[in-house]
């Protein structure tokens, strides 16, 4: 399984390279239209490489996707961690409870008593 995923991984690194090597050309990007730039007088601008900007676009999505995922899944995280400190409160209580059953009896009888 481990080859299996370094060949998808190799084949998807081989196709990034590709298409980096394939739009090398520069494009300008503006941070406003150009109406509304010459209203105000100034409008920022930087040329960067067509891959650049088209990986870049990508990169951005998936944080932007993976922190959005995050804040949806905080109540099942919050959830689960309530459940996890209730069972082990619980856990906790059940053995004080056996401890206390078993005060002042011989251990193997103990450990019978508890099999039954």
């Amino acid at each position: 399984m481990r080859y299996i995923r370094y060949a998808y991984l190799g084949v998807i690194a081989i196709a990034l390279i590709s298409v980096s090597l394939a739009n090398r050309g520069l494009v300008e990007l503006k941070l406003m239209p150009t109406a509304f730039a010459e209203f105000l007088g100034y409008n920022f601008r930087i040329e960067l490489p067509l891959f650049v900007v088209v990986l870049g676009g990508i990169a951005v999505g998936l944080i932007i996707g993976f922190i959005i995922e995050w804040l949806r899944e905080h109540k099942h995280r919050r959830e689960a961690d309530l459940k996890t400190r209730e069972a082990k409160k619980l856990s906790r209580e059940v053995n004080r409870l056996k401890k206390q059953k078993h005060e002042g009896k011989d251990e193997v009888l103990a450990i019978l008593d508890e099999a039954s």
